[in-house]
């Protein structure tokens, strides 16, 4: 499970329980979300498995967002009607 990464591949699988809320975006936006977060927070409980996670591009934020709608259009990708 793609929210579980951080903590098998640190092996502190069963050291922490989680709970987590999230809103917004679709499930796989909400789980990459959740295990950055997951991340970062081992980070911050122990500096050493920054490599490990950084080495498994667990700590890189996905930047990619939906693009900015233009009036006219129906959408962001579509192009405007012919006429």
């Amino acid at each position: 499970m793609q929210i579980r990464t951080p903590l098998v591949l640190t092996e502190t699988a069963d050291k922490f329980d989680i709970l987590a809320t999230v809103a917004g975006g679709g499930v796989s936006g909400q789980a990459g979300a959740v295990r950055l977060g997951i991340s970062r927070a081992l980070v911050e409980y122990n500096g050493e498995l920054r490599k490990k996670l950084k080495d498994e591009g667990l700590l890189t934020r996905d930047a990619r967002a939906k693009g900015a709608q233009e009036v006219r259009h129906g959408g962001s990708a579509q192009a405007l009607p012919v006429q």
